[in-house]
């Protein structure tokens, strides 16, 4: 008997209107709805990539509110986390926004909305790149990664949510024993709302930037992942955001936004599936866009999904809970 996992991408097909739900389907399989021509989930074989690989481009420099945000004791911690192990933490200052996307945006989905004033009333962190291979093995001791011929500094992929944050609690536990964990504060995922409002980094269109220019998709990838930090950062000094690999999210999935003007939200208190955001190297530039929304059952591994790092207040972090009906 296969090892069948129940899991979906929750997108609305723009025609009728309905979610598309997929039943059981085999794990290595991935579904989507598609608002445009359907880019299956293993569309290509990992590939050798030949020849050195570009440099990293230098980020902008920090805004004065990212500045304001990096005192001590974060000023000594960034420093010692990137020193120790390759991880570079931007700091995201605490503010207001639009999450989702307006009625008349192209492409647009019906579970993008409806658009909802997001405040986030605390500072909190997040790595500049994805995780890479090589960040991930030095802590958990392992590359599940599918990609690895493109290089420990690729995004880790194949890697299901329940591994994602055991990386963050392991992390924790090794800066907090070291004595370096700044007080309060730990390794989580990035709840939905802080990872679109980073992500967007002030800006309100369909995408941060030049998506050529800044993100991995299908029209640049070449059906492969890249080294992190290759292509433009996002303003607040953020790469990869909107391509390379989809995220996990901490936010079990909701098929709508709560609407009016809601603080620090973090999705459903249960669900059947995790939030992922982003863009990733085979899709089309519609679901790289800022409020893109998917989503799989927390126990899925794919060679499209990978995540990104936060340290945020304790406080503001909170126990996953079980996931409904058994389903992981």
């Amino acid at each position: 008997m296969p090892n069948l996992r129940r899991h979906f991408s929750p997108r609305i097909h723009p025609q009728v209107g309905v979610a598309l739900v997929l039943g059981v389907v085999l794990a290595g399989d991935f579904c989507r709805a598609q608002t445009v021509a359907p880019v299956a989930g293993r569309t290509a074989a990992p590939i050798a990539v030949s020849g050195a690989a570009p440099k990293p481009i230098p980020a902008p420099p920090l805004t004065d509110a990212q500045q304001a945000v990096l005192h001590e004791p974060f000023v000594t911690f960034v420093s010692s986390l990137a020193a120790n192990s390759g991880i570079k933490l931007v700091p995201i200052p605490a503010g207001t926004f639009a999450m989702g996307s307006p009625l008349d945006e192209k492409d647009r989905n019906q579970v993008e909305g409806p658009l909802t004033k997001v405040t986030l009333t605390r500072n909190f962190f997040l790595s500049a790149t994805e995780v890479t291979q090589g960040q991930y093995e030095a802590v958990m001791g392992r590359n599940p990664s599918s990609f690895q011929a493109v290089g420990k500094d690729a995004p880790v992929e194949n890697v299901s949510w329940d591994d994602a944050m055991a990386f963050c609690e392991k992390l924790a536990t090794q800066e907090k024993t070291a004595g370096r964990l700044p007080d309060g504060y730990t390794f989580t995922l990035p709840t939905e709302a802080q990872w679109e409002f980073a992500c967007r980094a002030g800006s309100t269109g369909p995408f941060a930037g030049d998506l050529d220019a800044m993100a991995w998709y299908l029209k640049n990838s070449g059906a492969t992942t890249h080294p992190v930090a290759r292509l433009q950062a996002n303003a607040w000094g953020l790469y990869d955001m909107e391509g390379n690999v989809m995220e996990w999210c901490y936010d079990w999935y909701d098929t709508k936004y709560p609407g009016g003007a809601v603080s620090d939200p973090k999705g459903p208190a249960t669900g059947f599936y995790r939030v992922c955001r982003g863009g990733r190297w085979n899709d089309a530039a519609a679901f790289c866009r800022s409020a893109a929304r998917s989503g799989a059952s927390q126990g899925r591994v794919d060679h499209v999904i990978g995540f990104r790092l936060a340290l945020s207040c304790v406080t503001s972090a909170r126990k996953a809970p079980v996931a409904a009906s058994g389903e992981r």
